[in-house]
């Protein structure tokens, strides 16, 4: 599969589905997610790059088909050090792989084969293509303030399409408030988010809450960034020190950075500090910035952060 450079995003974008396409011919279950899917779902206009959900039992059909993809005469290679290698083990643990062909522009992929921070299976909310609006909502409960509109934006959606999981993505108190013209909250949402019991009754409380709420998913995703970057370092040091080239094929490139991994990378960073410990110490970093009574209108994350 060759492929001249890519350089207007209307190709890129056409690129990454037919990349979909080929491995769903193939029977692997997949989907795009993050910033590409945004754009689908209408609430983005653009993005450069692409992350995909591939199930881990399919990894071995992703690599073949990336191993004999060409852009502009450019071969699949792994991006970087901080990259492990496509491999159950560690993706069941929450880790990324990345790739990329090294063109003008640069095309990326970033695989992951556990969504982050999701409360059910991803392989289960799948649209078309494309992950369903939850998955990619949960997705983008980042650490980064641009990527909170978005979550909004998807919850919204969600609810017109009469998906009541909505509820749980809206942040902004105006657009809650607009939401609840046309249809009332279901109790079982409010039993998972809290805060909509605010929304219900029109407190004046609510936006501080929202504000509190958003906090905590942020050092939530901070404090897990932090635990993965302490995992990754022996690993980093070792790819180091055995020079892999990133002009090798693909699969001696995989198995270089497996060998390295099996010596030196924690499959599962987070299990082992304790999801319990995360949630505690993000508690508390929010306990720091907002009033302590908002804090009873956190939620209970414990499903998006265990296996």
């Amino acid at each position: 599969m060759t492929s001249s450079a890519l350089t207007d995003p209307d190709d890129l974008h056409l690129f990454y589905e037919d990349l979909v396409r080929t491995l769903r011919d193939r029977g692997v279950v997949c989907g795009i997610t993050s910033g590409l899917a945004c754009v689908h779902y209408g609430v983005a206009e653009t993005t450069k790059d692409c992350d995909l959900l591939c199930h881990p039992d399919f990894f071995d059909a992703l690599l073949d088909l990336l191993s004999g993809i060409s852009i502009a005469g450019e071969a699949c290679c792994y991006r970087g050090h901080i990259s492990v290698p496509l491999s159950k083990p560690w993706h069941l643990g929450g880790w990324t792989s990345h790739f990329e062909w090294n063109t003008s522009p640069r095309v990326t992929l970033d695989v992951f084969g556990r969504a982050v921070r999701q409360s059910s299976p991803w392989e289960h909310d799948l649209s078309g293509l494309y992950a369903g609006m939850n998955v990619v909502a949960e997705m983008k409960r980042t650490d980064r303030a641009k990527d909170w509109p978005f979550i909004t934006s998807l919850g919204s959606a969600m609810l017109r399409a009469g998906d009541s999981r909505g509820w749980l993505h809206l942040f902004d108190a105006d657009v809650l408030e607009e939401m609840q013209q046309d249809c009332t909250i279901p109790g079982e949402m409010i039993e998972l988010r809290p805060t909509l019991q605010l929304a219900a009754r029109h407190d004046p409380n609510l936006r501080l809450a929202l504000r509190a709420e958003q906090y905590f998913w942020q050092d939530l995703d901070r404090l897990r960034i932090r635990v993965y970057r302490h995992a990754v370092r022996p690993f980093v040091l070792a790819l180091g020190r055995e020079g892999i080239s990133r002009d090798l094929p693909l699969r001696q490139q995989h198995e270089a950075r497996l060998v390295c991994a099996q010596n030196t990378l924690q499959p599962k960073p987070l299990a082992t500090y304790g999801s319990d410990r995360l949630i505690d110490e993000a508690r508390n970093s929010t306990a720091a910035l907002v009033k302590p009574e908002l804090l009873k209108w956190l939620p209970n994350v414990s499903s998006h952060f265990t296996d």
